[in-house]
């Protein structure tokens, strides 16, 4: 399985910006992909994900309301929108990828499959 993260950059606090997660092209049918971020100096935390069969998503407390995984199932692809950003969003922003599970897991070690990352920044 391979990922890759696009769509970062540098914006201003109240901008948005939508990540791209492209994937290696399998049906993706049985998997969960999620998105985690990890700011320096701090652990990598789960943002939001979503199960593929059925679209079933979940999104961090931190995030709910602001941002929105989607996939297309035609592109093999996960997005991130990400409205109202704030600097706290600042972060290396990660895809991932695990067979699907009951539950859709928050954890970044229930995750089998990472992409490199991509760069937000957002000015205050």
């Amino acid at each position: 399985v391979q990922l890759q993260a696009s769509g970062g950059g540098l914006v201003q606090a109240g901008d948005s910006l939508k990540l791209s997660c492209a994937t290696s092209g399998r049906p993706f049918t049985r998997y969960v992909l999620g998105w985690f971020r990890q700011a320096p100096e701090k652990e990598r935390e789960f943002v939001a994900a979503i199960r593929w069969s059925d679209g079933r998503t979940a999104h961090a407390d931190s995030v709910q309301g602001r941002f929105t995984i989607s996939r297309d199932n035609a592109k093999n692809a996960v997005y991130l929108q990400m409205n109202s950003l704030k600097p706290e969003d600042t972060a290396v922003y990660y895809c991932a990828a695990v067979v699907i599970t009951i539950h859709i897991p928050i954890r970044a070690y229930e995750y089998d499959y990472w992409g490199q990352g991509t760069q937000v920044t957002v000015s205050s």
